[in-house]
């Protein structure tokens, strides 16, 4: 591996503790951060803060526009704003899954729906191994446990570039078997100035998934006029919580965009290895009466079952994708 530089912190200040005790991290004057330290970045008129812990987006800034929906210093991370989904997207019906004939059990972090939710690093503190101005580099590790007895390291690194940002996704299997892995991420987005309800929202795709009762797909559809976003839709107008596939590519990229009425366009893009996206709107977001998610994703819900899309690494491996946010107008 590379050497890595050390990384500055000074947003953050570390306060003295009674010996034995671990170090709390304080911002700003305000008590403990529920999501850890806050890395900064900043380019021109482009800024970002990226949350220790899952390594969440938690704001990013264009020309004095908010992107990212905020929530209070004191609020664990809500609704999964922003982070990282590794080694797999969205769930696992019952946290259980077949592994070369070997039954697997996962621990059920979704409770309501009896599920594996969203990966084994959501809660998990990530360290910095490289930082500039405008880009960070952090890790955090998936170790062999109950459930899941491979070993993966786990890189994100967030890149700000003109009009937006860029996230690279290099996971590597260091342990001994062939690991499966899907990977996405859980990004909110809003256009500031802009009620969110009175954007719009653009999404082509061929087909969705229809979900059970444990919101696991049971049937892949084609698109019908309930969930067709390919021409543009307010988001006031949708209650979505839903996998798209099918999409197109342009130049090698799937797209998704926030159009505000006066022609401003966030476009979510996702490269290669990103087959899907959920789309998800929620009026449950801390501080804010609706808000809309727009989840890249390798793999469908319940991928470890399905098999469908579902990456094994081989030992030694290296699994490199890229997405990103741009904003235009």
């Amino acid at each position: 591996m590379p050497a890595h530089s050390a990384v500055s912190s000074a947003d953050v200040t570390t306060l003295p503790v009674p010996p034995g005790n671990p170090p709390r991290r304080y911002a700003d004057g305000m008590a403990a951060d529920p999501t850890g330290t806050r890395f900064s970045l900043r380019a021109a008129d482009v800024s970002a803060e990226i949350a220790e812990v899952g390594a969440a987006l938690r704001a990013l800034r264009v020309g004095g526009v908010d992107l990212v929906p905020d929530y209070p210093a004191d609020v664990p991370t809500p609704a999964a704003s922003g982070i990282v989904l590794v080694p797999w997207p969205n769930r696992i019906r019952d946290g259980r899954w077949e592994d070369d004939g070997e039954l697997r059990q996962l621990a059920i972090t979704e409770p309501k729906f009896g599920n594996a939710s969203h990966g084994l690093l959501r809660f998990a503190p990530y360290r910095a191994e490289t930082q500039t101005d405008a880009a960070i580099t952090l890790r955090a590790d998936v170790f062999p446990q109950s459930g899941y007895p491979y070993h993966l390291e786990n890189r994100v690194t967030y890149a700000l570039v003109a009009g937006g940002l860029r996230v690279t996704h290099e996971i590597t299997n260091v342990g001994s078997g062939d690991a499966p892995v899907a990977v996405g991420t859980h990004p909110y987005f809003r256009i500031s100035d802009v009620d969110t309800a009175d954007l719009s929202l653009q999404l082509e795709a061929r087909t969705w998934f229809r979900l059970d009762e444990q919101n696991i797909p049971v049937a892949e559809e084609p698109i019908d006029d309930e969930h067709d976003l390919s021409a543009p839709r307010r988001v006031g107008d949708l209650a979505l919580d839903v996998a798209y596939a099918g999409l197109p590519r342009r130049e090698g990229r799937v797209e998704a965009h926030l159009i505000a009425p006066d022609g401003r366009r966030l476009t979510v893009w996702a490269g290669e290895g990103f087959e899907y996206v959920q789309v998800f709107t929620t009026d449950r977001f801390p501080g804010h009466d609706l808000a809309v998610a727009i989840e890249p994703m390798t793999a469908p819900a319940d991928a470890f079952n399905s098999g469908r899309s579902l990456r094994r690494l081989a030992p030694d491996e290296t699994w490199t994708l890229d997405w990103g946010v741009d904003l235009v107008g």
